[in-house]
Parts: structure tokens; C-alpha cells; sequence
């Protein structure tokens, strides 16, 4: 992960108060998790981190788009995404990360690498079920889509009464018997 050095900030350094970082995320930054599930990536993450005597707070805003293929059809679109993730980061004895919250770093650190934070919001904020805007608005003209209308059940279609098994007639006799 030697590509992601960028995404680290060099907090000793800083005043106290907010700072503002940009970052522009593309396919290479998902190669370095080696993470392959999207075609194309333009999202812009905005970070403001604010440095405070005792903590940070790192405030992450992301939106831009994904190029996926779509759930229904396979037809590649560009999913639109936003989101917003605020993180708590303390000093302590040792890294522990296990609240999603709240990170801890040790007393030593002089840097935050936020990558892995920007990776989970990115992904995170795909739907899980993605469907291309022209299926949903009726317009798309697809093979899969004609393929499914014509195996469509319809609703309208009254349902003939099938034979029953005359078996199956004898023991509805018993049951009703019993009931009078």
C-alpha cells in the first residue's frame, strides 16, 4: 500500500483549529486494495480535519460517481453516490480501532493515514442494488429486459381451476366430518 502515502496527514506539524484536505479518487486508488468491482471512479473526497488539544476530529464528505454494472440488465451505468462519516481520533497506549467511532493512536504517532476510511465510505455508500436509471424510468431497450417481460407472470390472467387428486378429496371429507 505504498500508493497511499498521500492520504496520510501530517498532524504534529499543524495549528489547532480546521484544515481542509481534498482528495480526487480514481481506479488506482482502489488497485491498492486491490478491489476491482468498479469500471470507472470519480469521487471527490472532502476532509476537514480539526485539530484539538486532547483529539482530532476528522470529518469525511464524498460524492461522485461509480461506473457498475447494473443488477437487472448488465448494462454499465454511472451510479451516482454522497456520504458523510465523522471520526473521533484519541491518544492512548497502543492502536485499537475496534469502535467505529473512535480511533486511538499511541502517544508517538505523528500521522494519520485516512485511506482505509475513504476506501469502507466509498463502498459503503454504493447501494447494494443497483438498477440503471433507464430500466427504472422504462426507457432501456436490453435483450435480458425483453427476455424477463416475456417470462413475466401475469397477474391478470384468471387461474383455471386445476383437478384435484380425488385422495386428496376423500381426507377433506374426513376433515369437514369432523368439524359438523
Amino acid at each position: 500500500m505504498k500508493g497511499l502515502k498521500e492520504y496520510s496527514i501530517p498532524f504534529v506539524g499543524l495549528k489547532e483549529g480546521s484544515h481542509e484536505f481534498q482528495y480526487q479518487i480514481d481506479n488506482t486508488f482502489f488497485k491498492e486494495f486491490q478491489y476491482e468491482e468498479f469500471n470507472e471512479t470519480n469521487v471527490i473526497v472532502d476532509v476537514e480535519f480539526i485539530k484539538k488539544s486532547t483529539l482530532f476530529e476528522v470529518l469525511f464528505s464524498i460524492s461522485g460517481s461509480v461506473n457498475v454494472p447494473c443488477d437487472l440488465t448488465s448494462e454499465l451505468f454511472d451510479q451516482p453516490i454522497e456520504g458523510d462519516y465523522k471520526l473521533i481520533v484519541k491518544f492512548g497506549q497502543e492502536f485499537n480501532d475496534e469502535n467505529e467511532e473512535i480511533l486511538i493512536i499511541p502517544h508517538e504517532e505523528y500521522q494519520l493515514n485516512i485511506a482505509q476510511y475513504i476506501y469502507e465510505l466509498i463502498i459503503l455508500s454504493v447501494p447494494k442494488k443497483r438498477v440503471h436509471p433507464d430500466v427504472v424510468n422504462g426507457t432501456m431497450e436490453s435483450e435480458t429486459l425483453k427476455r424477463l417481460k416475456e417470462l413475466e407472470i401475469n397477474k391478470e390472467k384468471p387461474v383455471e381451476d386445476e383437478s384435484t387428486d380425488p385422495r386428496w378429496d376423500k381426507l377433506k371429507d374426513l376433515l369437514t366430518g369432523k368439524n359438523t
